[in-house]
């Protein structure tokens, strides 16, 4: 740093530290609007610390080169990480440093000229001040910038934490708020389930990349927080039904699947992820349509049939549409189609033809066929839907 001025020039410098120490405070906090009130307490002992440690550093690097002192950059290393917990820039305290940079070289050189030193090791003194100035400078930069990466990494961690607490529904509402408040999460008035991912992406997310919890909930917006399981995740979005938030949602999982469970308070939060949950296990089997995000509440009857106890189904079809296993296979699929036409079109033989590409005199032929099967069940309200609850349950 100094090896290149007369270690002579330490002795005309140290004279004037402690005046020059007092005059940079009083200019930081004239000059610099964030430091404009009394420099007391902690923060104004650091800073006092921080100039006197600063400009004895800088002397002792004059008289002896190869002098280090390690606690020094750690000073300035925490001064810098001061700058973040306390909401600031780091705008103030590199002003502050340029400040004293400038005022160090005006009572320097007039010290160097009082005893006597040539104008070119002044020259030198000049570069020497502003380059160990930058070294402070870059110090704080990287506290400031390892504070404000520990801070947002257990920010998001606090995060991932509440989107997985969110999920139980045996935590007390107290647990819930005091994590959302260490977190920084805004508790919303409703909250809702979104379930991403699946075996069609493998255990990656749109482009190929693996989930991720925080740059997901990032890509989704409006203060979104997710924790990912294994090829899936599951996001919290507050205010689900904004304007324009389907379409954005869409938009940030590029064709990754998800379902998105109802909007529902925050205590019944595991309420809409159970039923996204079974919408996006449905929306994998392919028993609901394609669609860039599917909303579980568009589909009840499905979840219905198929989003609890699938056995259940499976019995119901198996007892009430037994007449037709009585058939062969094609003609019990031809009377099966043509059931399920006439108990969502009942009496309308043309609409029936038009649905099944058939002539109406077929649709009759067929019906009659069904009335010999199921006899009076078809004219019983209670049988009827008992048939088309069947007929959903299967494929077709």
């Amino acid at each position: 740093m100094s090896a290149d001025l007369p270690p002579s020039l330490a002795a005309a410098l140290r004279p004037a530290l402690p005046e020059l120490t007092d005059a940079i405070i009083a200019a930081i906090g004239a000059e610099v609007p964030a430091y404009a009130r009394p420099l007391e307490g902690p923060f104004g002992r650091a800073l006092r610390v921080g100039v006197r440690t600063a400009l004895a550093r800088f002397v002792d690097g004059i008289q002896d080169p190869a002098s280090e002192d390690p606690d020094a950059r750690r000073l300035y290393v925490e001064l810098g990480r001061a700058e973040f917990r306390g909401g600031r820039s780091l705008d103030a305290l590199l002003s502050a440093y340029r400040i004293g940079a400038r005022l160090a070289w005006e009572r320097f050189v007039a010290a160097g000229e009082a005893a006597g030193h040539e104008p070119a090791t002044l020259y030198r003194l000049a570069s020497a001040i502003f380059s160990y100035i930058d070294g402070i400078s870059a110090d704080s930069v990287e506290g400031f910038a390892q504070e404000r990466a520990e801070t947002e990494g257990e920010r998001q961690r606090r995060r991932r934490a509440l989107a997985r607490l969110l999920a139980r529904d045996d935590v007390p509402v107290e647990e819930v708020h005091d994590l959302a408040r260490l977190a920084g999460w805004a508790r919303p008035a409703a909250v809702a389930a979104l379930v991403i991912g699946g075996p069609a992406n493998g255990d990656a997310a749109a482009g190929g990349e693996p989930l991720e919890a925080d740059r997901l909930a990032s890509r989704l917006g409006g203060d979104a927080i997710a924790a990912v399981d294994g090829s899936t995740a599951v996001a919290w979005l507050p205010d689900p039904e904004a304007p324009g938030r389907r379409a954005q949602l869409a938009a940030a999982l590029e064709g990754t699947p998800a379902a998105l469970g109802p909007a529902v308070a925050l205590p019944r939060a595991a309420h809409s992820l159970a039923r996204a949950r079974a919408a996006h296990a449905l929306m994998l089997e392919g028993r609901l349509p394609d669609a860039p995000v599917v909303a579980a509440d568009d589909h009840l009857c499905e979840l219905m049939l198929h989003g609890g106890d699938t056995t259940l189904a499976a019995d119901l079809a198996a007892r009430v549409l037994a007449p037709l296993g009585e058939l062969r296979p094609k003609a019990a699929v031809r009377l099966r189609e043509t059931l399920r036409a006439w108990l969502d079109h009942p009496g309308q033989v043309q609409a029936v033809a038009e649905r099944l590409h058939v002539h109406p005199q077929t649709v009759r032929y067929r019906v009659a066929q069904l009335r010999e099967l199921f006899g009076d069940t078809l004219d019983d309200p209670d049988a009827r839907f008992e048939l088309a609850l069947a007929l959903r349950s299967q494929p077709e």
